[in-house]
């Protein structure tokens, strides 16, 4: 034992678990559990925000066949150092990664506001990445360190309050700087935001440290790293950049591949490896890390272009199209404020497979949506796969983290926000290739009577969105926006398969895991 946390005089979860017993585990909890949710809040308000910007940042900057990058370089840069950060968090303390993480973000969130294209705006979402990678785990291993199993029922009510404020100013918020100010001001928001959350940390949070001689596994980390991102930008840029078939595609998946076969074995030879491989040894982490990885996928794929949807098949307004992914962050926190009590009497698992039922039938009422929907069709659809992500993230998190004692929690939620990271980043780079190659193919063949008078790229799309829904030429207008719907219908297609496959993940956990240990 490295470090815990020396804040106050209430008793924290040391009465249960001999190992924090040994150190005297004591905790002031009300602030520190309030500074944590600021901290969430930075996160969680940024996650909603820009996906009602995307359409206003495509008019303003262009590159619609690179936005998803907006989405795919911020996950991936979170995704591979969020188990850097569970390590040092385990050997050096939770505050110090977790200002780290704050100050970083805060540096990526102005560089976005100022960025003048769109590979600007794209270098500075991985800065953002980088510090978000700290904040969302350090701040779910602070509440574990905290709380008990049978405490975070309560604190889950709590937490879920965070993505509830952030679901209703998020999505709001902007709709409402696109339409009327700019879409610059999403990033500009989070400032004042990480100046309070970082200055309450300070004035709450503290812990006992001793520091010991720490080996960082850099080889595993730039494996990982070039691996995935390797496998992206192949998974984006094949068929738009280049054939899936040329030399260019297959060389590029082929590298990030053997990458990632070399960061495997590099881990298992690693003194302190950045991700180590027991994390996915035990059916109760390996169940719940693959359904974190189905998570983030499905979040990210509806976040993405649901809104693309609202905006560009339906015409509707940028607040228009929050409010319809409101509806996803509204019933996701709702959720799991309840789920932590359904899972102190079913258990962890059975409550996710009810989960899993939501998720399944909101992805499929995705499918169901059609050119001449309504808005409140897709709020809908997204309202009740948002219960059910709701239902099966927070006892999937909880059931890990139940299994470790302190020393391990951090590497353990580390794991699950790195999985679920992973999902989205890899989730963004396999929606975003569906949708571009189904554009792509309408685009390059389109009906005889427009031929000629449609530019065969897919940043045709701005005609549809961020305001330009009108043209000279109505029936470009239309095919274009009847192109946008056969894309993100494919999208939705695909949301439905992969709530399948989340659902068989969450099979390989154990039906009961409340009181196993794993040390």
């Amino acid at each position: 034992m490295v470090a815990t946390p020396a804040t106050g005089n209430s008793t924290g979860p040391a009465d249960n678990d001999p190992i924090l017993k040994s150190v005297g585990f004591r905790s002031d909890r009300g602030p520190v559990l309030t500074a944590v949710m600021l901290s969430m809040g930075l996160v969680a308000l940024d996650s909603t925000i820009i996906a009602t910007a995307v359409p206003s940042i495509v008019r303003d900057l262009g590159g619609f066949s690179h936005f998803p990058w907006l989405f795919s370089i911020y996950l991936l840069t979170q995704a591979v150092t969020v188990p850097i950060y569970g390590k040092f968090a385990d050997s050096l303390g939770r505050k110090p990664v977790m200002f780290f993480g704050i100050a970083l973000f805060l540096l990526g969130s102005i560089l976005c506001g100022v960025a003048w294209s769109m590979p600007s705006l794209i270098v500075a979402r991985a800065v953002q990445g980088i510090g978000a990678g700290a904040v969302q785990p350090m701040s779910m291993t602070i509440v574990g360190d905290l709380y008990t199993v049978q405490e975070r029922a309560r604190v889950q009510g709590y937490l879920a309050s965070v993505w509830a404020i952030s679901a209703v100013l998020g999505p709001t918020l902007g709709g409402v700087f696109s339409e009327y100010l700019s879409w610059r001001w999403i990033f500009y928001i989070n400032l004042p935001l990480g100046a309070v959350a970082a200055w309450t940390l300070a004035r709450h949070f503290a812990e006992r440290i001793t520091r010991n001689r720490h080996r960082a596994d850099y080889p595993g980390a730039a494996l990982l790293t070039v691996g995935f991102g390797l496998i992206i930008l192949g998974l984006l840029e094949g068929g738009v950049a280049w054939s899936w078939a040329s030399t260019q595609s297959v060389t590029i998946l082929v590298i990030g591949v053997v990458a990632l076969a070399a960061f495997i074995a590099v881990e298992r030879r690693a003194a302190e490896p950045v991700l180590p491989l027991w994390v996915f040894g035990r059916r109760v982490l390996a169940g719940g890390s693959l359904t974190a990885l189905c998570i983030g996928a499905l979040t990210i794929g509806l976040s993405s272009y649901l809104p693309t949807y609202a905006e560009g098949v339906l015409g509707t307004s940028a607040p228009a199209a929050g409010f319809a992914l409101a509806a996803l962050t509204v019933g996701w926190p709702l959720a799991a404020s309840l789920a932590g009590r359904i899972y102190l009497r079913i258990g962890f698992r059975d409550t996710a497979l009810i989960g899993s039922v939501f998720v399944v039938s909101g992805a499929v009422l995705t499918t169901l949506l059609r050119p001449d929907s309504t808005v409140w069709a897709a709020a809908g659809a997204a309202f009740v796969l948002g219960v059910g992500l709701g239902l099966t993230a927070s006892p999937t998190l909880v059931a890990m983290q139940s299994v470790v004692g302190w020393d391990r929690r951090g590497v353990v939620t580390g794991a699950n926000m790195f999985s679920r990271s992973l999902g989205s980043a890899v989730g963004a780079a396999v929606f975003g290739a569906i949708a571009n190659a189904t554009l792509a193919d309408r685009f390059t063949n389109p009906p005889a009577e427009i031929r000629g008078r449609l530019p065969d790229n897919v940043d045709t799309t701005s005609l549809v969105l961020g305001g330009h829904s009108q043209s000279a030429q109505p029936a470009v207008t239309e095919y274009v926006r009847a192109s946008l719907y056969h894309a993100t219908h494919h999208v939705f297609i695909a949301l439905a398969v992969l709530a399948v496959l989340g659902l068989g993940a969450l099979l390989l956990m154990p039906r009961r895991s409340d009181h196993l240990t794993f040390e």
